[in-house]
């Protein structure tokens, strides 16, 4: 019987210490996770950076796929920063995370769509183009989602998860495969 190991991310861009301070302190204030998200979203806006937290090499993406990048894991754990890399046309499989999340388009426009679990079938209940400069927060339950990058040029957005990312591999809680109505 052979196992399979599970490589763990490693820091591979840049923070400002300036961010990961605006996202310590809205996390530290304690609350719900939506609370915690909520915060956190508002702690970004108007402060975002651009896409340089990554190199130019990581900015070009990959055919293959949407790429992550981790630029932060706080040590106590408490959350993690990704910044993700899509080509035209790449998205995410229909998921739900593992905590709180807040994400941040950074360039490019992201294309989500929000569903709810019906049971037998997700149901589609918000479809949002969010441009570069758009912030949302959101939490479990409630956050089933897939985003895909509507553009002709490579998107960027940074993704701030409530949990340590170094330790746990993936916010993914779930990938549904549900029939959509």
């Amino acid at each position: 019987m052979s196992s399979s190991v599970v490589e763990l991310p490693r820091v591979t861009g840049t923070c400002p210490e300036f961010l990961a301070a605006a996202v310590r302190g809205a996390v530290r204030s304690g609350g719900s996770w939506q609370q915690t998200a909520d915060r956190v979203a508002a702690a970004l806006r108007g402060r975002l950076p651009g896409p340089s937290l990554l190199s130019p090499e990581q900015l070009a993406g990959d055919p293959a796929g949407y790429q992550t990048h981790l630029v932060h894991a706080e040590p106590d754990g408490s959350f993690s920063i990704m910044v993700m890399v899509w080509r035209p046309g790449q998205q995410t499989s229909i998921h739900d995370h593992l905590a709180w999340c807040v994400t941040a388009v950074l360039q490019g426009t992201e294309y989500e769509v929000v569903y709810a679990n019906r049971g037998d079938h997700l149901e589609a209940v918000a479809r949002n183009a969010n441009a570069a400069g758009t912030v949302s927060g959101f939490a479990p339950p409630g956050d089933i989602h897939q985003v895909t990058n509507i553009g002709d040029t490579v998107a960027v957005s940074m993704h701030v998860y409530g949990t340590d990312i170094t330790r746990v591999a993936s916010s993914v809680r779930r990938v549904y495969d549900l029939p959509v109505r």
